[in-house]
This record gives structure tokens, sequence and C-alpha cells, in this order.
């Protein structure tokens, strides 16, 4: 289940395919003031984020979302068990992983006590697409 204001939230940015400081302010502020509730939040907004530009605010508190919900709210805290990380990396890197995807898995491996070979996995892929990145250009 997700909020009606996050719901609109999301579809005013898909719609404007911008993400404004003020809009960042208000989604961390007056939508979310408690943080990501489930999932399904997290796979909406990281969906949004592949398709809009926006501020340079939004990297950053869209990564502090997710690391608090995958981190902090998920049974045991501090630890990213092998579901929740094949979760997130899968989610992560559809349309291959971006700076804000990668951002969050490395905020994730820094915050928790423990995190499932699937993520570190995640971010190895993600360091080799880099790098063959830069070779191709």
């Amino acid at each position: 289940m997700m909020k009606d204001s996050l719901r609109e939230f999301i579809d005013s940015a898909a719609e404007c395919r911008f993400i404004s400081a003020d809009a960042v302010k208000q989604l961390t502020g007056e939508i979310l003031p408690e943080g990501i509730a489930s999932r399904l939040e997290v796979e909406s907004l990281l969906a949004v984020d592949r398709i809009v530009e926006a501020d340079e605010s939004w990297g950053a508190a869209l990564t502090g979302l997710v690391v608090e919900f995958v981190v902090w709210k998920r049974e045991p805290h501090g630890v990213v068990s092998n579901d929740d990380a094949l979760w997130l990396a899968t989610v992560l890197e559809i349309s291959g992983p971006s700076r804000n995807a990668m951002n969050i898995a490395y905020a994730i491996l820094d915050a928790a006590g423990y995190v499932d070979v699937a993520l570190l996995d995640f971010i190895m892929r993600g360091r080799q697409q880099a790098r063959m990145n830069l070779i191709a250009a």
C-alpha cells in the first residue's frame, strides 16, 4: 500500500520529468517524514528516479530514505538479508546501475553490519560496467 500523497508526488514528477529542490523537501518533510514504509514505495521512487531529471538534493534524499528502510526498518536491524539483498539488487539494476543506484548500494554497505553477497554482486557488476564504459569512451 502506498500513501496517496506519495503517489501524487510520483505522478507529478513523472509528468513534469523533473524533481525540484522544493519537491525533495516536501517529500522528506511532509510526505515521508517517518521514512519509507514498504518495498512498493522503494520500487516506485526508484522507478521515477530512472525517468526524471532532478535537483542535486534528490540523490542524497533518495539514498537516505532507501538506506533507512533497508538497513534500519527491516528486521533484524543493521542486517541486509539474502531476501532483501536479492530484491534490492534486482530493483537497483533495472535499466543498468545508475549513479543513484550505486550510491544507494554503497551507502547500505557502509551503514549495515552485514550485507548479503547479492548486493555486493550488484556493486561489482556496476563497477565493471563503469570500467567498460570508460574503455569504450
